[in-house]
């Protein structure tokens, strides 16, 4: 437990940091499901669609810092395979 205000503060700061995270980083995983299931069922509108919002999120969690540069590379590039029916 912290005895001063100042990392009482910063513990807040982590926490609230951390959960901002944590809806960047399962956000991504909905929209990659989203996708998948988009892409198995044909439906090639709904496909670019959730494609399209995959790769916004990955950008903007990498710029947030949520995630690093090469992982959302890596995740976007894996998400484009996906959309063009390439085996991952």
């Amino acid at each position: 437990m912290a005895n001063l205000n100042s990392q009482k503060k910063r513990n807040a700061r982590n926490e609230r940091e951390r959960l901002e995270n944590r809806r960047y980083t399962s956000a991504i995983k909905t929209y990659q499901r989203r996708l998948e299931d988009a892409v198995k069922a044909g439906d090639d509108a709904v496909a670019d669609a959730e494609h399209l919002k995959l790769a916004s999120m990955i950008d903007k969690a990498v710029a947030h810092g949520a995630l690093h540069k090469n992982t959302g590379s890596r995740k976007k590039s894996r998400a484009t395979r996906i959309r063009a029916g390439v085996s991952a």
